[in-house]
């Protein structure tokens, strides 16, 4: 892969990740993303259960280790692409070598204070490495809206007052 991979960071906030990660999970296929998910092994049996159940007329292919090549989500305690995966989404304050991915994105509970510290930890290196970062605030309607980094005073993107 060329390049740093994107950081993309999604704050839950209105909604169990169980109910979050379900619809991301769709826009990656939509776009026809492998994508691996990685995360403690009890969060994936959760995600897993969600991913069966979360909607009557969806169904979104995910697998655990058993043809793990073959799957187009992978449910995994380990960051690696097995299943040609370009996009990363990391749960539990997981970690993943960004540059087996041209995606990263950290999903994390707003009131888990631990998984806070952690994502605001990814969000400075990956500024740090000089990658993209984008940050996702969930609404009430569960639905994401971005927040932009405001530019700096004097900035050429800055409105002058």
């Amino acid at each position: 892969m060329t390049g740093a991979a994107e950081w993309w960071f999604y704050h839950i906030e209105h909604t169990s990740l169980d109910a979050a990660v379900p619809p991301l999970l769709e826009k990656c296929l939509e776009r026809r993303w492998r994508v691996i998910v990685v995360g403690q092994q009890e969060t994936l049996d959760r995600l897993d259960k969600a991913l069966w159940t979360f909607r009557e007329d969806s169904f979104l292919p995910h697998g655990r280790r058993t043809d793990a090549a073959r799957q187009p989500v992978l449910l995994s305690t380990e960051a690696a692409p097995v299943n040609g995966a370009k996009v990363a989404l990391l749960l539990d304050g997981s970690d993943a070598d960004a540059d087996q991915f041209e995606r990263c994105m950290v999903v994390f509970d707003g009131g888990d204070e631990t998984a806070r510290a952690k994502a605001r930890q990814q969000y400075k290196a990956a500024l740090d490495a000089g990658a993209p970062a984008r940050y996702f605030q969930q609404e009430r309607g569960g639905g994401w809206k971005e927040f932009k980094k405001p530019e700096p005073a004097g900035s050429p993107d800055t409105p002058e007052a």
